[in-house]
């Protein structure tokens, strides 16, 4: 396994598992946990079958760690954006396998939308998202303006963007905003049991709808069908949909082979 020094990353059972590892700045994202997370996210997609992220201590993640480089206030939040965040969150939105973000604890700033970046996110009850920018100045960024009017309309994202406020994990799962919130002594049984599921599933179909799902909110309703058409014809040339389908007809559980 890859020598990582800001994150951890263990594979067993086809789970991939990136825990964020700087407890002692709750996780703050640095330079060098950036690129690590962005190495070990492709790494993930060909090595395992789901990836989980989730953060080591108490927290998942606090955002930008405003000590990274000096002084925060002449941070070229520009260029730390486009050739750092960017290839973060594409190697995590665009991994070949499904990936979900374990949310063990507060997750603000760019550690908020690290976490919205994944397929699925799934957070503990004591858990809550802080879209924090605007206390010192800024706008959401990490794909925050992206994923918030998506995930939980216009005016809910608006009002994250510039209250401040905490959104408590059982909040976002109102909202929907996130998959579900889950108490705190059943959450880690349960992101281990979803991603246990998905680990054991068909891969190229959760591949296909990821693409479809995401496209879709730039087609139109035919070049939706369209895709559909030709994602599912992909899907059913598989030997994971012919096993499906047998398993199906023999009332017994399907074995995927996945890709």
């Amino acid at each position: 396994m890859k020598d990582y020094q800001a994150i951890t990353l263990e594979i067993a059972d086809d789970i991939a598992t990136l825990r964020l590892n700087r407890p002692d700045r709750m996780n703050a994202l640095n330079t060098q946990m950036r690129a690590e997370i962005t190495d070990a996210a492709g790494f993930a997609g060909r090595n395992a079958r789901v990836l989980v992220l989730t953060g080591n201590g108490k927290a998942f993640c606090s955002g930008q760690d405003l000590s990274d480089g000096g002084n925060a206030a002449s941070l070229d939040l520009e260029r730390v954006l486009r050739d750092e965040y960017v290839p973060m969150l594409r190697a995590v939105s665009d991994c070949m396998v499904p990936t979900i973000a374990a949310v063990n604890g507060p997750a603000a700033g760019a550690g908020a939308n690290l976490a919205l970046a994944a397929d699925v996110v799934i957070a503990t009850e004591s858990a809550y998202f802080l879209q924090a920018f605007a206390r010192i100045g800024l706008i959401p960024d990490a794909g925050g303006t992206f994923w918030l009017p998506r995930q939980m309309g216009a005016a809910k994202a608006m009002g994250a963007a510039l209250f401040a406020e905490p959104i408590s994990a059982r909040q976002a799962d109102d909202w929907g905003m996130i998959w579900e919130a889950v108490a705190d002594d059943e959450f880690v049984g349960q992101w281990k049991a979803r991603a246990t599921h998905l680990a054991k599933g068909p891969t190229a179909s959760y591949a296909n709808a990821k693409q479809a799902i995401r496209q879709s909110w730039e087609n139109g309703f035919d070049a939706q069908l369209e895709l559909e058409a030709r994602l599912q014809g992909d899907c059913g040339k598989t030997r994971d949909f012919k096993e499906g389908v047998v398993a199906f007809l023999e009332k017994r559980p399907a074995e995927y082979e996945g890709r």
